[in-house]
């Protein structure tokens, strides 16, 4: 009775353990909805920016955040719409330059204002009215890198673009106007503009071009998308030409979900990290920052700085709508949102003290030994089995648990893109298409460490047994059989070698998502023959030896036996 009793305690204990540690929102590679709703929890939402936006006269801007909240299917857009509304009729006028009151000095550089059908500012600067009007009034500018900008009009050797003077040379001075309008009005950033000046002043001293061209090319990309108060407000978080490179890039590929692409930049504030997260994860990164949108600008950035992609649970969510276990979800989401490292590691400890309260329970709830196996009972043994159960059953719950260990992370090229610029006499196809071949992605090193690990806990089961054998009370004849019964343990490695091997061919064959490696494939048989061989040449051949040295030492009595009675005489 007093075994069943803590046989019960000891499984109660483990799976009360168990459930606490699956309450935790808290991944390797991931980040759930609790995680960011706490992270966005008092932060601006996106319909709010969007409403303050429209009262600061930022028209543009407040209605691609709009367009995202209509996308998502925010509850408030319409309320949003009406306030981008309210805002335009009382100047409607200034609809087409997407901004009004602060930013409107623009129209000084400009014959006439743009046409009500006219989003794309490039498509406006290219006319050649609107470009010299623009380049007399620049020229009259008291900034180094505007004056730098239109010096470099006289290039002749540009490798992008035609030079200015050529047939084609529109794409190249509506370029400068872009970019020395965003200078001029003090629309960058010092580190950018900084950055503008000595490309354009390396380019003027005879040097290379390609990278004011750059620069140039993706301010004119970004102005063919943008009208002049969006391409502001999308230039002006950008703190370096390598960031405007990539924002121009995803721009370039973002099709139908640049309202999308604008509003997480706005929300979050760092560009770079965005571009990074796309970069990072090119088939779900957009569809991922998309989903933490409705969580404000705190879920945005708590994603973006995880540097993991968003994960939905059906059964935790279903979990978190119910008491007691939403308030625990809830306090858990909080800490996986101020200490995530630390909270991970109480997670994996809660997991493995479950796991080690049910491996005593088990023990527990064993028969107690007859008399014959009173001998082979070693005391103390038993906690390092249990302790070993314990880690591969961390190991067994984290390959079930934990989503996206084996995720591809490799980085797509960019594709190459053709710039048509009304009135431009030519096409621009800029960028290298060339591709960098790897020998393997670093995210198939996460199978193969987990392989190593389950071969190496074999291998320290089969030590450990080897080291309760030897220390059992009986005979060396007795424990070479002994041995000899444990035979199956201590191959159970190249068995599970073999084992993980089948499994990812079948997953890779099976699942179109999931793309073994042969190397990875192969390193299961790989790791069970290294562990099984160094485990029965340096342990326990040495061990048998002294053993049959032992058992041959030993005196062998000789059976006495007693002389057989003659029949009885009839």
């Amino acid at each position: 009775m007093n075994r069943w009793v803590w046989f019960t305690m000891c499984g109660l204990l483990g799976l009360l353990l168990l459930l606490c540690g699956w309450l935790i929102p808290a991944h390797l590679r991931a980040v759930e909805q609790p995680v960011l709703q706490a992270a966005g929890r008092n932060s601006a939402s996106l319909t709010g920016r969007g409403a303050a936006l429209a009262h600061q006269g930022q028209w543009g801007a407040a209605e691609l955040l709009y367009r995202t909240a209509q996308n998502i299917k925010l509850p408030d857009a319409d309320q949003l719409a009406s306030t981008i509304e309210g805002a335009e009729k009382k100047y409607p006028a200034y609809r087409a330059w997407g901004v009004f009151g602060y930013g409107l000095g623009i129209r000084a550089y400009f014959p006439k204002a743009p046409r009500t059908n006219e989003a794309s500012f490039t498509d406006f600067v290219v006319r050649e009215d609107n470009r010299k009007k623009a380049l007399e009034v620049l020229a009259k500018s008291k900034r180094p890198a505007v004056l730098a900008l239109l010096q470099s009009r006289a290039l002749t050797n540009t490798t992008t673009f035609a030079p200015s003077q050529a047939p084609g040379g529109e794409a190249f001075d509506a370029a400068v106007v872009v970019t020395a309008l965003l200078v001029d009005e003090e629309k960058v950033t010092t580190n950018l503009q900084n950055e503008i000046s000595a490309a354009a002043t390396q380019a003027n001293q005879g040097g290379s071009s390609e990278p004011l061209e750059q620069i140039l090319l993706d301010v004119l990309s970004l102005g063919q998308r943008f009208n002049w108060g969006q391409l502001a407000m999308f230039v002006g978080k950008t703190d370096s030409a390598s960031t405007l490179h990539e924002q121009a890039e995803l721009v370039r590929n973002s099709d139908d979900q640049l309202p999308e692409l604008f509003s997480l930049v706005e929300l979050s504030g760092d560009p770079k990290a965005v571009a990074q997260c796309l970069k990072t994860f090119p088939k779900t990164g957009m569809h991922d920052l998309t989903t933490a949108l409705p969580y404000g600008s705190g879920g945005v950035r708590e994603l973006l700085r995880s540097g993991h992609r968003f994960y939905t649970s059906p059964m935790r969510q279903a979990a978190s709508q119910r008491e007691p276990l939403a308030s625990l979800v809830a306090v858990g989401a909080d800490y996986c949102w101020r200490m995530p490292e630390i909270t991970l590691i109480v997670k994996w400890l809660l997991y493995f003290a479950g796991g080690f309260a049910l491996a005593l329970a088990l023990h527990l709830g064993r028969r107690p030994a007859s008399g014959l196996e009173a001998p082979l009972q070693v005391r103390g043994f038993h906690i390092a089995r249990e302790i070993l159960f314990a880690l591969g059953f961390l190991l067994v719950v984290l390959l079930l648990s934990e989503p996206f260990l084996a995720q591809e992370s490799a980085t797509t090229a960019a594709m190459p893109f053709r710039l048509r610029i009304p009135t431009a006499g030519s096409v621009i196809q800029p960028g290298s298409t060339n591709l960098k071949t790897i020998f393997m992605d670093k995210s198939k090193y996460i199978p193969m460490l987990l392989f190593f690990v389950l071969q190496g806990l074999l291998y320290i089961s089969s030590i450990v047994k080897l080291a309760e054998i030897r220390r059992q009370r009986v005979g060396p004849r007795m424990k070479l059989r002994l041995l000899e019964n444990e035979d199956h343990l201590f191959d159970a490695g190249l068995y599970l070698g073999f084992l993980g091997t089948i499994i990812a061919f079948i997953i890779s064959s099976v699942s179109a998502q999931h793309h073994f490696d042969l190397m990875v494939a192969y390193s299961s048989t790989s790791f069970g023959i290294l562990f099984v061989s160094v485990f029965k040449i340096f342990h326990l051949r040495p061990v048998r030896r002294k053993l049959l040295l032992e058992a041959e030492a030993e005196p062998v009595v000789a059976a006495t036996t007693a002389p057989v009675p003659s029949p009885a005489a009839p």
